[in-house]
């Protein structure tokens, strides 16, 4: 039986922190005695895709840092209760909030009084770009150039994507607009994985999905992506082209990473990215990438971090507003 990303990372880090994982963190704890602990906040709960991808972070992060680190779930509101939980915690470089996609779609919201200003960068850890996929058996499209221009000829398309207002639905819009069309027919559906299947039964044209939803089907070849919505193209798909590589300047994806409070001091800053960055080098944190579909090019410093956190608040709020989901 294949598992999914998030069921594999589960299992390997159970296997981390109860053999080698568990020894670097008795040892980072006691090298740490005299500090306060970290708070790591998410909006998962334990088990959770984010959950998981803060305690790989933290694994090595204890002993880079020399300072212990807690995770604390604040599950609700789409990431408004893990951010309004943030916001009440004293500026003082011992708290993260791991900020998402989503979170960056509930802010854009209005669902929560973070704003962008109030946070400071830390590091990107995860990130899943957004795909445009086919059913490689039954669709006319066998190049990405074929699925544009058959777009703006005019051609009707089911897109399927993951719920309403998500970063899939958002995907689908905004890549209407970039063509200057109007906003196609959208299916949601309750995950990638049953997106997955739905394309390749036939129920939509098109999935909005990342290569780890559909690792299985694409490895098949019963689902062709033809449109990387990044700023580089993927290896494990190698004839998919980027939107930017077909004129198209549209770079989205499903991500995670670090943030910390703004008033926080410039060395202390430094300091948490440093370490967090250097545990993401480590070879724990890259097999996790490795087991979730991911590569070397997710960890990223705070400032290209920065950048991506800001593009994606600004870009989805007038499209949530336009596509009348926010007033």
């Amino acid at each position: 039986m294949k598992l999914s990303p998030t069921r594999k990372s589960v299992l390997m880090f159970t296997a981390l922190t109860s053999g080698l994982g568990l020894a670097a963190l008795t040892t980072a704890v006691s090298q740490a005695a005299e500090k306060p602990a970290i708070e790591v906040i998410t909006h998962a709960g334990a088990g959770g895709g984010t959950d998981v991808n803060s305690r790989m972070m933290m694994l090595r992060a204890r002993r880079t840092l020399k300072q212990d680190m807690v995770v604390v779930n604040k599950r609700g509101g789409g990431g408004a209760a893990a951010m309004n939980y943030f916001m009440s915690r004293p500026a003082d470089g011992n708290t993260i909030l791991t900020f998402t996609v989503g979170h960056a779609i509930t802010m854009a919201k209005g669902k929560t009084k973070l704003k962008i200003d109030d946070m400071a960068p830390i590091a990107r850890g995860t990130n899943d770009p957004q795909i445009l996929m086919v059913n490689c058996k039954t669709s006319p499209y066998k190049t990405p150039e074929a699925f544009v221009a058959g777009l703006k000829k005019g051609d009707k398309l089911k897109f399927g994507g993951t719920q309403s207002g998500t970063i899939d639905h958002l995907t689908v819009y905004l890549w209407a607009k970039r063509l200057g069309l109007p906003m196609p027919t959208y299916i949601p559906f309750k995950g990638g994985g049953e997106l997955a299947t739905q394309l390749v039964a036939g129920s939509v044209d098109v999935g909005t999905l990342n290569l780890s939803e559909a690792a299985a089907p694409v490895e098949a070849g019963d689902i062709c992506p033809l449109v990387i919505l990044a700023e580089a193209g993927m290896a494990p798909i190698p004839k998919a082209k980027t939107a930017k590589a077909l004129g198209i300047d549209l770079v989205l994806s499903t991500t995670r990473g670090f943030v910390t409070h703004a008033g926080v001091s410039e060395e202390r800053r430094a300091e948490l990215e440093k370490g967090i960055s250097k545990a993401m080098e480590h070879s724990m944190y890259q097999a996790y990438l490795m087991n979730s579909g991911l590569d070397t090019t997710s960890p990223q410093a705070s400032a290209a971090w920065g950048k991506q956190i800001k593009s994606m608040v600004d870009e989805f709020g007038p499209a949530l507003k336009d596509m009348g989901l926010v007033k």
